[in-house]
């Protein structure tokens, strides 16, 4: 195949392909008797290993590294891929709960002085383009409407009560009948009001109230030094318990 039937098959650029040739990453073959240089079968098993490196944001000349050492094993490689793809994959998972965190629990009713607003409404809009397909997002969209901002005032107040009664039981077992009660009090005020709380959902934004920054500081304003990471570790006690099957 030829460097402009390799682009069109994989969607990779041509200049990009040019780029791994001046690179000794990935360099054709020249056609006898042509000026084409030509891509083998080899060629293209090897670009599938480049592109799943760079999809991991590996350098070119780690990626060219790996590939060329003798020691290269090509299924010990993808069992590798899969798994940083994986742990990839639930970082994302993560980002995109706390962009739900954010966005859906208070950011408007809560002290966040240290978000540059114009910036967060960009990010919002930016997540609604890519994850408002999802039913947690379309179930969240359709309990927005119609709200009004006394709607929100109680909403934040209802959330703001909850942690604030965490802080008030902070010193008993976060396991504890008390605690546990509320991580389920707080699980189905999430669902009435913003989407299904699964326990994926609700360890993710337990992670998030430990997180740091502005949203661990209200937290702890509203229930006293070290709700945010009672309420994280109940949080986690309870997804334990309620792991989805």
């Amino acid at each position: 195949m030829t460097v402009h039937e390799v682009s069109q098959l994989t969607g990779v650029s041509v200049r990009t392909l040019h780029y791994y040739d001046e690179q000794g990453l990935l360099s054709p073959r020249r056609a006898e008797g042509s000026a084409y240089r030509i891509y083998t079968e080899d060629d293209l098993e090897r670009l599938q290993m480049i592109l799943l490196y760079r999809a991991l944001e590996f350098p070119v000349k780690d990626v060219k590294r790996i590939l060329d050492s003798p020691d290269f094993d090509r299924n010990r490689a993808l069992e590798q891929q899969i798994d940083l793809l994986t742990l990839r994959q639930e970082h994302i998972g993560h980002l995109i709960t706390f962009a739900w965190g954010i966005y859906m629990m208070g950011v408007k009713n809560m002290d966040f002085s240290a978000f540059d607003t114009r910036k967060l409404d960009d990010y919002v809009h930016q997540a609604k383009a890519m994850w408002g397909k999802t039913d947690a997002y379309q179930e969240f969209e359709e309990k927005q409407k119609g709200r009004t901002e006394e709607d929100e005032r109680q909403l934040a107040a209802g959330i703001n009560e909850i942690f604030a009664t965490f802080g008030e039981i902070r010193d008993q077992p976060p396991e504890g009948q008390a605690a546990q009660a509320l991580v389920e009090r707080l699980r189905q005020f999430i669902t009435r009001h913003a989407y299904t709380c699964t326990p994926q959902i609700l360890r993710g934004l337990g992670k998030m109230y430990v997180g740091g920054g502005a949203f661990t500081e209200n937290i702890d304003a509203l229930g006293g030094p070290g709700t945010a990471a009672f309420a994280a570790r109940a949080v986690d006690n309870y997804c334990d318990k309620h792991q989805e099957a």
